[in-house]
């Protein structure tokens, strides 16, 4: 007769990633912080146009929920990331908060604008300086979405790309030149836009130069997920951000 064995549920706390279709380096930059931390991540991708640009970018409204669905409901997951801080700026926070509940209800849900604002509270950071990759109507969204929730920019530049592919190509020491330039101005911080744009590798770098917090979209809603999981864990090479940044 076989044995039976009496057993213990255990989910744990797992994560959930929307990635942008277009995205190259979200689920690598985030997986590696996740699965480092002894955590699951799950993610989807959300189809997107190649073009960021505010007409495309609202477009990913529509297909939100369904995304957000095909994450596993039983997995435990604990906070939902959506990957994209122009999209979450272009199509609201609070909708794109709506569009992902709409399909898991009672899940935390962040993305990387509403992860910097965050971030700079807990930080202490009364004014910031933006590196961008996107073209003009897209950068003034976003430089508009972060004053109106009372943080100045001090100054800030831009690639000024249309194309996700090529944000993708931009090499790390061409946002560290630009991080360095705009940090160097009278801010408390450097804040280096997009989930696609390799800025992480060198948050570091910039800092020990600048003498300033340096933080950039994947860090910063790396960060955030970790914190409404109730994770405060420091990360090496996360920036101050994660070695100061928690207990705001």
């Amino acid at each position: 007769m076989p044995l039976s064995y009496d057993l213990e549920i255990d989910r744990g706390i797992a994560m959930g990633l929307i990635v942008l279709q277009t995205d190259e380096l979200m689920e690598f930059e985030l997986g590696k912080l996740f699965l480092g931390l002894g955590l699951r991540v799950y993610q989807n991708r959300i189809p997107c146009m190649p073009e960021v640009r505010p007409e495309t970018l609202s477009m990913m409204g529509e297909s939100m929920t369904e995304t957000a669905a095909m994450l596993p409901h039983e997995a435990g997951i604990s906070v939902i990331g959506y990957g994209c801080t122009s999209g979450a700026t272009i199509l609201g926070e609070d909708r794109v908060t709506t569009l992902v509940q709409t399909a898991h209800p009672g899940v935390s849900v962040t993305n990387p604008l509403s992860a910097l604002k965050a971030a700079c509270a807990s930080l202490g950071v009364a004014s910031l300086g933006l590196v961008s990759p996107y073209v003009a109507e897209v950068t003034g969204a976003l430089v508009n979405a972060l004053e109106n929730h009372g943080i100045p920019i001090s100054s800030y530049g831009s690639f000024e790309q249309a194309e996700d592919q090529t944000v993708a190509r931009i090499s790390p020491r061409s946002t560290l030149d630009a991080m360095l330039e705009i940090g160097a101005g009278d801010c408390d911080a450097v804040f280096a836009s997009c989930t696609n744009l390799r800025a992480w590798e060198i948050v570091t770098e910039a800092e020990s130069t600048l003498g300033k917090p340096v933080l950039c979209s994947n860090q910063v809603i790396g960060w955030h997920m970790l914190r409404l999981a109730g994770i405060n864990a420091p990360v090496p090479g996360g920036g101050r951000l994660f070695d100061y940044g928690l207990g705001g």
